[in-house]
């Protein structure tokens, strides 16, 4: 019997050295065959490396998206891509086409690995290149519509240059279909945006194609929709397809390597499809020290192994330090600059951004995104109010760019509060232009809250403190408030108790003429109603004013007239004392000039009655009884003296007495006549007041009522003037001769004058002309007294507007 033929065994064959690398092997059994060998140089080792560096991309690739993309770039980095740049640019594009919808995700970390590495972002560009065209070609449209994206998206991130989005444009829409117009479509809403900041015209030029394509009318109903639907797009600038997303905007534009490549660029050779499969490399280990110095290089680490958990964690934390020691490096070396060089560059920035903004919320990301130091927020915000008032009229984008700033961070409002401050204090600096916009741009943080209220106690409104430049800018903030909030709203807010202490500048309370001229401005600018409050203080200080004054004038003259009246006493005490001792002098001197009298007439009888001869006898007798009394008066004189002596001191008193009484009457007269004028005056006062707060709003028309005043005065002096003038050419006509001429009895003269100069008629023609004569003479007796009575009439018309005059004064 035959045996039964053996199975053949197949010779051992490493999995490994397999094309498609074997079976799969467990991380950690791939990990002790490799500390097995012995010999790193040899090609199992490579094998193995290899297949584990193509696991890590592939794993690596796959996991990425925009929360970790920055983390899974570190580990990326930990892999050696410069062996392996064949494996990550195929898991790139696989990876794209299977998932279109984190196209921005993988070119933002081509983008990332271009910065460093830009062979790397090169092949995958080409790569994607190449994979359009074959698609375009075979007519696959998905394949096609991925690559277009993939495309559009390196364009945006700077890895591609325009050109090459420019030739795509044009071939889709040289011989238009309803799939290339389709294709193109899709490839302008991705990168739109990016080719309008970087080639406008090209952009205009594939608009105005599509135009054409959709005034041809040639094309499907829902192609020509979507031809209109990107229209309006461009219409609203690209809003909801940004060119890049904020979060993976992560290269800046001076680390990005644009590659220049074209669509009709054929070099296959360029596409390096040799680095996806294994190769042995006679210089392994010299290649992986290479690139763990460049490794280090870019990481700023040394780590012994690559790919382990913990040496990425050692290198990070050496990263970290190596940050710390140069930024205290930095610190201790840093350089004052008093050139202001910074200062110009941070404000030359700050004004690119807002002149190239259409809306107040691109640019408050554009300032922010540039991440100005905190010392710098000042120069932001003078930048903003020096922009605004340069303007020729006032743009309400500043005011919402500033509320946007003044609601971000309290940093912002703290400055535009000092920044208010400042202005105010210089604002007859400014002129009306810059004023009224720096105004209107306080007025709209006012109104919008977005900057405090507390910001108005810097503003006292007095005659004093106030100029005509702060007036108008109080002017134009509080009517622009008013216009945004309306008049109740604001008279709400400025009676708002809290915040009541940071306007007693605005309604002072501490003099009635600051309060006066407070409720005068605001009525003046149309704000009258919210000076209500401060009117009724004012109303009511006024009254107790007055009547304060009133009582103290009325307590000094209290005083006053009971010291005139103790000394009004004293006077006529003194005054009736010195009258009754001049009363007796009197009597007794007129008692002796009686007797003197009699005596002497009783001697002159005599002397009548007797002859001539006895003249001489009598006049002995007479001398006789004349020498007796001289004898007598002899020894009487020094009484007579005495009493002469005492009558002039007595009849001296009087007239001082008398004098003082006079003197005493006229201070009281005047006393009087002051306390009247005084009562007058405050009467006036307490009127005046009364007037002003009865009629509401006329408190603040002084001027008014004054100027009334004045012209009634000059009303009345010229109303006095031509009734002076009136009668004295009413005097003239009186007395002058032609009036005398004119008078009834001259008049009559002259008549019979005439009629005797006449020859004599008959007697009746004699009694009509008397008759006549009479008649005439009767109309102008009747025309006199006509006169007389106008005149009077005129006189008493005169005399009761007068009164009226001086009671409505009064």
């Amino acid at each position: 019997r035959d045996e039964p033929p053996t199975k053949r065994k197949k010779p051992d064959e490493n999995k490994i050295e397999t094309k498609t690398g074997g079976a799969y092997i467990p991380p950690a059994k791939l990990r002790m065959m490799q500390q097995q060998i012995t010999d790193k140089q040899s090609a199992e080792f490579q094998r193995l490396s290899w297949e584990a560096l193509k696991k890590s991309i592939n794993g690596l690739t796959n996991k990425v998206n925009k929360s970790n993309i920055k983390d899974i770039v570190q580990e990326i980095f930990q892999e050696n891509i410069v062996r392996g740049r064949g494996i990550l640019a195929r898991a790139i594009i696989v990876a794209q086409n299977a998932s279109p919808t984190f196209t921005q995700v993988y070119s933002a970390l081509t983008a990332i690995i271009n910065s460093r590495y830009p062979q790397n972002g090169e092949l995958i560009l080409r790569r994607v290149v190449s994979q359009f065209r074959k698609s375009f070609r075979r007519n696959q449209k998905d394949t096609c519509l991925h690559s277009v994206q993939f495309i559009a998206h390196l364009i945006n991130q700077q890895v591609a240059h325009e050109i090459l989005g420019l030739q795509i444009l044009t071939l889709m829409l040289e011989t238009p279909t309803d799939d290339s117009v389709e294709v193109a479509i899709g490839f302008l809403k991705e990168c739109g945006q990016k080719l309008g900041e970087l080639s406008p015209r090209g952009l205009a030029a594939v608009f105005e194609r599509l135009r054409v394509i959709l005034h041809e009318q040639q094309l499907e109903k829902r192609v020509q929709y979507m031809i209109e639907v990107m229209f309006a797009i461009r219409k609203d600038g690209f809003k909801e397809h940004p060119s890049v997303l904020p979060e993976l905007d992560l290269v800046d534009e001076s680390d990005q390597f644009t590659h220049m490549l074209t669509i009709d660029d054929d070099n296959v050779e360029g596409l390096e499809m040799g680095l996806n499969v294994f190769r042995v490399d006679p210089d392994f280990l010299q290649s992986e020290e290479n690139y763990k110095q460049i490794k280090k290089d870019i990481l700023a680490e040394s780590s012994d192994g690559s790919g382990s958990s913990g040496s990425s964690e050692s290198s990070s934390e050496e990263e970290e330090e190596g940050k710390m020691s140069q930024y205290h490096e930095e610190k201790t070396m840093e350089i004052e600059d008093r050139t202001e060089t910074n200062l110009v560059a941070i404000r030359r920035t700050i004004y690119l951004a807002i002149q190239s903004s259409l809306s107040f919320e691109e640019c408050a990301h554009k300032i922010l995104k540039m991440e100005f130091a905190e010392k710098d927020y000042g120069e932001i915000c003078a930048m903003i109010i020096d922009c605004c008032s340069q303007q020729r009229t006032y743009e309400k984008f500043f005011g919402l760019l500033g509320g946007r700033f003044c609601l971000l961070k309290k940093e912002f409002m703290e400055h535009f509060e000092n920044l208010f401050r400042e202005q105010y204090d210089a604002i007859h600096r400014l002129e009306t232009n810059k004023l009224r916009n720096v105004a209107k741009f306080f007025a709209h943080l006012l109104h919008s809250d977005s900057l405090a209220w507390s910001v108005l106690s810097n503003i006292i409104i007095t005659e004093d403190t106030t100029t005509s430049s702060s007036r108008i800018f109080i002017k134009i903030m509080f009517q622009e408030m008013a216009e945004y909030m309306g008049i109740a709203k604001l008279n709400e807010r400025l009676k708002d108790p809290t915040l009541s202490p940071f306007f007693e500048g605005l309604f002072p309370r501490d003099n009635p003429k600051n309060s006066r001229f407070s409720i005068n401005f605001f009525t003046s600018i149309g704000l009258g109603g919210v000076t209500d409050d401060l009117r009724e203080h004012l109303k009511v200080s006024t009254i107790q004013l007055s009547q304060k004054i009133q009582a103290e004038k009325l307590a000094a003259l209290n005083v006053d007239s009971s010291t005139s009246s103790s000394s009004d006493e004293s006077s006529d005490s003194s005054s009736s004392s010195s009258e009754k001792s001049t009363k007796k002098s009197k009597r007794k001197k007129s008692s002796s000039e009686e007797s003197s009298s009699s005596e002497e007439e009783d001697s002159s009888s005599e002397e009548s009655d007797q002859p001539v001869r006895m003249k001489s006898a009598v006049i002995a007798v007479v001398n006789k009884k004349n020498q007796s009394p001289e004898v007598a008066t002899s020894d009487s004189e020094p009484e007579k003296r005495d009493d002469e002596k005492e009558s002039t001191r007595e009849r001296r008193r009087g007239e001082e007495g008398r004098e003082d009484v006079r003197r005493r009457k006229d201070e009281q007269e005047v006393d009087d006549q002051r306390k009247r004028d005084l009562e007058s005056d405050i009467s006036r006062k307490i009127r005046s007041e009364r007037s002003r707060h009865a009629y509401g709003e006329d408190d603040g028309k002084e001027n008014e009522e004054q100027r009334s005043h004045t012209r009634r005065d000059e009303r009345r002096r010229d109303r006095s003037r031509s009734r002076e003038r009136y009668h004295d050419k009413n005097r003239s006509r009186k007395y002058s001769p032609q009036r005398r001429e004119r008078s009834p009895e001259n008049l009559e003269k002259r008549r019979t004058k005439k009629l005797s100069k006449k020859p004599n008629r008959k007697s009746s023609s004699s009694d009509d002309s008397s008759d006549d004569y009479n008649s005439k003479d009767n109309r102008t007796k009747v025309k006199i007294s006509s006169r007389r009575e106008k005149t009077k009439k005129s006189h008493l018309k005169h005399s009761e507007t007068e009164d009226s005059d001086s009671d409505s004064s009064s």
